[in-house]
């Protein structure tokens, strides 16, 4: 796959953006909100987790357009309870891949007990191949994401959170840090919150690059200092989490969702979007498109409305090839089970992948499909940490395998040894590593399988 350029490109036309004018007139009381998605084109949104109000990451900014007034209403309002039952009401899907319910997640947290810290989580590792939203939010709007982290603090009552972020979003970690420092400045964070009594402190932890430590048990491994070896389940994170305690870990744009559902309500939110995966998403579109890039609009968007119309179709007119709908451990789609298929969990399960990270891969006609299963297998390979044998000598046979259609030394029966080394590595692993690894290339061996016979000889054929 060609390297992508994910800057704006000046001379592409672009989805069109609101003013800022426009931007607060939407934002000021829940009437207006409702006139904007009741009943709602795509094409009218308006962005809401990265809305088009210039310097929005410094504070003065983010609070003269409302911001931190929901953390606010929660501390002096809500009750921790209320805050978790809005939240699981509005059926925020977690946005780092499982999709599961924010709220619900946060109701697994036992009852306080004194003597015990409490931590939450974020992870802005962001290691999917395809996937670059978190930083869109770490560079545009980084309060949000901390007012919600805090907002979710508050509901499980955690004493710290803890933000993981990959250690190569340098740029971006220096960004997150200043608005921080930001909010410690305007007590936001840290002992006795605004005067409400509620204390919490927030660290920034870098990590070096490892695709695992977005697993939730080892990120906690990695931040408790120790190499990032997946833990087993039970016990969950909600019981024994960080350092033994109870934690829990949201995705860092699962997060910044928050302060929107108690500004808006979550019967507004949830008529956002798809209604069995309501909100915005961040969707990352990359690969052979004409304008890469990351966009925001509502959930269920019609994948071909996403290619052809915001990222303005295949480059040089080509013919589509395939999609990876959700970063690349997600099952490649043909151009064929595309017709009406919309980017939601339940609507991508139906047709056989899933909703990822929302980061798609679009490849066009040209992709050596061979090359780009190879591509996958030498990534997971690479990235698995080596504590399960299905995954670490697996991964590599998936990789050799491989190879060898590359030097055209495959024969027909490594087409199928490919499908059978995946069913011995899936669901035999503490995490979902391997699974990852399996899926994407089971789906390529078997939709593209002409691919892989053209480059197999019958027999092995002596020099």
């Amino acid at each position: 796959m060609p390297q992508t350029d994910f800057s704006p490109t000046p001379h592409e036309p672009r989805p069109k953006r609101v003013s800022a004018a426009d931007r607060i007139t939407a934002h000021q009381s829940i009437c207006g909100i409702l006139c904007l998605f009741e009943g709602m084109e795509w094409r009218s949104y308006r962005p809401l987790l990265i809305p088009a109000i210039e310097n929005l990451a410094d504070i003065t900014v983010y609070e003269a357009h409302g911001g931190y007034a929901q953390l606010r209403r929660a501390l002096f309002e809500m009750s921790p309870a209320q805050v978790i039952e809005e939240v699981k009401a509005a059926n925020i899907r977690g946005r780092g891949g499982a999709g599961f319910n924010a709220g619900l997640k946060w109701s697994f947290m036992p009852p306080k007990k004194e003597g015990i810290p409490r931590y939450l989580a974020a992870n802005g590792d962001e290691s999917e191949p395809g996937t670059c939203k978190d930083r869109r939010i770490f560079e545009f709007n980084p309060h949000l994401f901390i007012e919600g982290a805090l907002i979710a603090a508050y509901a499980i009552q955690a004493d710290a959170i803890y933000v993981y972020i990959r250690g190569e979003y340098a740029d971006w970690i220096d960004r997150l840090q200043k608005a921080v420092d930001q909010a410690y400045a305007r007590g936001y964070i840290g002992k006795n919150i605004l005067g409400s009594g509620f204390s919490t402190e927030l660290y920034l932890h870098k990590g070096a690059g490892a695709y695992i430590c977005g697993e939730e048990t080892g990120l906690m491994e990695s931040l408790e200092g120790k190499r990032a070896y997946p833990r087993y389940k039970p016990p969950f994170p909600a019981q024994k989490g960080l350092w033994g305690a109870p934690t829990t870990i949201n995705n860092v744009e699962t997060l910044a969702h928050v302060p929107l559902v108690l500004r808006m309500g979550a019967e507004a939110y949830a008529r956002i979007g798809a209604p069995e995966h309501p909100g915005p998403i961040l969707y990352g579109i990359s690969g052979h498109v004409v304008r890469p890039g990351v966009y925001e609009y509502p959930s269920g968007m019609l994948i071909t409305d996403l290619i052809y119309e915001v990222a303005g179709g295949l480059r040089n007119g080509k013919k589509l090839k395939g999609v990876v709908p959700g970063g690349s451990s997600t099952p490649i789609l043909l151009p064929e089970e595309l017709d009406g298929t919309r980017m939601s969990a339940d609507a991508l399960r139906k047709v056989g992948s899933m909703m990822g990270t929302a980061g798609m891969l679009v490849l066009d006609e040209d992709t050596d499909m061979v090359r780009f299963a190879y591509r996958i297998a030498a990534f997971y390979k690479h990235e698995s940490c080596g504590q399960c044998t299905p995954c670490r000598e697996g991964t590599g046979w998936l990789k050799g395998i491989l190879a060898k259609f590359l030097h055209e030394e495959a024969t027909f029966q490594d087409i199928d040894l490919l499908l059978d080394v995946g069913n011995q590595i899936e669901g035999r692993t503490i995490c979902a590593l391997a699974d990852a690894a399996v899926w994407p290339i089971r789906a390529i061996v078997k939709k593209y399988r002409s691919e892989f016979e053209r480059r197999a000889k019958p027999a092995l054929i002596p020099a």
